[in-house]
């Protein structure tokens, strides 16, 4: 079976917080299909925006969302990168639709900053988080009901993922390679891309 991950794109969003996940994802998919030539793909990746308009990420690279919030498919894994969120914490509709996607998907998982995104939809309430070392106070004092850990490639809640910042969502999404397919492809894919990665959070 196929599994369809979808990754939130916006405005300022840091390029290698969703273009690691992306390559992770699709490159285990590659691996896969290399070992299994007539089995389904691994995953599907694809990217889903609030508005079908071009987004600007920071630095300036210009994304061309596949989907919108109105017409994506089903989601089974939602990744939701950081950057620069004000704005997006400002947006109830975001907000609102991350935790609507929760409630149906088998994971919500952040990178970076995005984990004030699935704080402000109310996913880190008793559960430990992490995000980049920058920010780790910042997300103690906005989500106090939050244990939020440092020194952490990512923390594993089950449903609910979070990851440190930008190179540390890569690690991440390895990490829910093994845990939705295996560790071998994840230790696979890994060696595919050349990154450094013990499975260890």
């Amino acid at each position: 079976m196929t599994t369809a991950v979808a990754i939130y794109v916006f405005p300022n969003v840091e390029v290698l917080d969703f273009a690691g996940p992306y390559e992770a994802f699709t490159t285990a998919t590659r691996v896969q299909a290399r070992r299994n030539p007539d089995g389904p793909d691994a995953f599907r990746v694809f990217t889903v925006s609030r508005d079908p308009t071009l987004v600007r990420a920071r630095a300036g690279l210009e994304i061309k969302p596949e989907y919108r919030f109105a017409d994506h498919p089903k989601i089974d894994v939602l990744i939701i990168p950081g950057g620069v969120v004000t704005e997006e914490l400002k947006r109830a509709d975001v907000i609102a639709w991350i935790g609507e996607q929760s409630r149906s998907c088998q994971i919500t998982a952040s990178v970076c900053t995005g984990a004030f995104l699935l704080g402000a939809a109310k996913l880190l309430i008793n559960r430990s988080a992490t995000t980049h070392w920058e920010d780790i106070e910042d997300l103690r004092a906005s989500f106090p009901e939050t244990s939020v850990l440092e020194n952490r490639h990512w923390v594993d809640e089950g449903r609910v993922v979070t990851s440190a910042g930008i190179s540390a969502g890569i690690h991440m999404c390895l990490h829910l390679v093994s845990r939705l397919a295996s560790l071998d492809l994840a230790r696979a894919t890994a060696r595919q891309l050349e990154f450094d990665w013990s499975g260890d959070a």
